[in-house]
């Protein structure tokens, strides 16, 4: 599936793009081993398409014509500013994001943090969350924002 592991603020992940229709993403990536959908109301809905196997979790936004929005990996070889990062502690991703001028960030504890004892930190400009455990990073996801017609809105 992927080309490679780097994660492109904003633009994807190896080869796999933001923006790409869910259908069109299906036929040329195959169809996922789980689906899950999030928020089913008329005016939003977020389908989760789950590809265990490669370490990623797909996320389309939208009703009529879902695109791709949101990436989330624990894949070991995945690459951000040319570092591998999978199991770098909180200090070395936040070093690392400040060295490629992203510095401000927010930890945050939602219940899902709460509840397992992890620790994530968001940088709102690249639309990126890190989870920690244990002081290692353990998941990450990472994404884009779109309009009601499924075009990339900048942040």
């Amino acid at each position: 599936m992927l080309s490679d592991n780097k994660i492109l603020p904003n633009i994807g992940f190896g080869n796999i793009k933001f923006g790409v229709a869910m259908d069109v993403f299906v036929e040329k990536y195959g169809e996922p081993e789980e689906v899950d959908t999030i928020g089913e109301d008329e005016d939003y809905a977020t389908t989760v398409l789950h590809y265990w196997e490669q370490s990623l979790s797909i996320f389309f936004v939208g009703v009529s014509n879902p695109v791709l929005t949101g990436i989330e990996t624990d894949h070991p070889d995945s690459m951000l500013f040319g570092e591998k990062i999978m199991d770098k502690s909180k200090e070395d991703i936040i070093a690392l994001m400040k060295k490629n001028g992203l510095s401000s960030y927010d930890e945050g504890d939602d219940e899902f943090v709460a509840e397992n004892e992890i620790i994530r930190v968001s940088y709102e400009e690249s639309m990126m969350d890190f989870f920690f455990q244990d002081n290692q990073l353990i998941f990450m996801n990472f994404g884009v924002m779109v309009d009601d017609n499924g075009n990339i809105e900048k942040v």
